[in-house]
C-alpha cells in the first residue's frame, strides 16, 4: 500500500501532537459535563488512508489505539508496526465474508459485526485458527437503510446466537452510528438508545467481559459522551480532512 509521504515532518508531527492534546481536553470537558469520569472513555484514532507513520507520530504522543475501516490496510499496517506492540489497531469498518479470513486474528476487535452469515464465518475462521475473536455487535438504531447493523429488535436474537453457536467468538459489547444531523444534539436520541440496549445486556452478561459501547465521531463525541459511550471513533480531528481522491 502506498501513501504520499512516508515519513513525518516536524511540522506534520507537531500538528498531530496538538490536534491530540486539543481532543483530549474536550473529551476531558465533555465528561466532565456529562458527569462522568475521562478516563472511563477510550479514544480510537481512525488513521484510514494515512501512513504508518502518522501513527508512530501519534503514538509517541501517547496514543496507542487506532481503528481502520479496510481489512487490507488494517492487515498493512498490522505487518509494518510490528516492531511497536503497544499500538493496537482495531476494524471499525464494514467486513465482508470474503475478508474474514484476513482479519480474524489480525486485530483485537471487529466493531462491524453487522449479520448473522458474518458471525457464522468469523466463528468458523476462528475455530479454523484456534483463537478467540473478540467482536462487537453493529446496531442500526436509526434505521438507516444506507447503513449495516442490528435493527432494535433483531438484537437479542444476535447476542442469543453468539452466545449458542459462536463459541471461538467473545462478545465485547455494541456498536452504532448516528445520522449525520447538521445540529449534533439531534444524535442524542440514537445513542441513548444504543446506551439503554447496551446497559440491559451488560446486567446479564456482566461488566468484566461486555464493556464496549463505541459510538461518537468527530462530529458528534461530545454528544455520544453525554449518552454513555466507552469507545470514540475520532479520525480527522486528529490527523486532518483526508483526500479521497489517491
Amino acid at each position: 500500500m502506498l501513501y504520499p509521504n512516508e515519513g513525518s515532518s516536524p511540522e506534520r508531527s507537531e500538528q498531530i501532537s496538538e490536534n491530540l492534546e486539543r481532543l483530549h481536553e474536550e473529551i476531558r470537558v465533555s465528561a466532565l459535563a456529562a458527569g462522568r469520569r475521562p478516563e472511563e472513555i477510550t479514544l480510537i484514532a481512525v488513521s484510514k488512508t494515512y501512513p504508518p507513520a502518522d501513527l508512530l507520530v501519534a503514538a509517541a504522543a501517547g496514543q496507542t489505539l487506532f481503528g481502520e475501516n479496510k481489512v487490507q490496510e488494517l492487515c498493512a499496517k498490522v505487518e509494518a508496526l510490528a516492531g511497536h506492540p503497544q499500538i493496537k489497531i482495531h476494524l471499525i469498518g464494514t467486513l465482508q465474508r470474503n475478508k474474514v479470513k484476513d482479519v480474524v486474528g489480525k486485530t483485537e476487535l471487529i466493531h462491524s459485526v453487522h449479520k448473522l452469515s458474518l458471525l457464522q464465518a468469523l466463528e468458523k475462521e476462528a475455530e479454523k485458527k484456534d483463537c478467540l475473536q473478540d467482536i462487537l455487535l453493529q446496531l442500526n438504531i436509526a434505521r438507516e437503510a444506507s447503513k449495516h447493523g442490528f435493527l432494535p429488535e433483531e438484537e437479542e436474537a444476535a447476542l442469543s446466537f453468539v452466545q449458542e453457536n459462536c463459541p471461538h467468538l467473545r462478545l465485547r459489547g455494541y456498536m452504532c452510528m448516528a445520522p449525520f444531523f447538521e445540529n449534533k444534539e439531534d444524535a442524542f436520541p440514537v445513542f441513548a438508545k444504543a446506551r439503554e440496549i447496551f446497559e440491559r445486556r451488560q446486567q446479564q452478561i456482566g461488566e468484566a467481559s461486555f464493556s464496549v459501547l463505541s459510538m461518537g465521531m468527530s462530529h458528534d463525541f461530545p454528544v455520544a459522551i453525554r449518552a454513555g459511550a466507552t469507545h470514540l471513533r475520532i479520525g480527522s480531528a486528529i490527523f486532518g480532512a483526508r483526500d479521497y481522491s489517491r
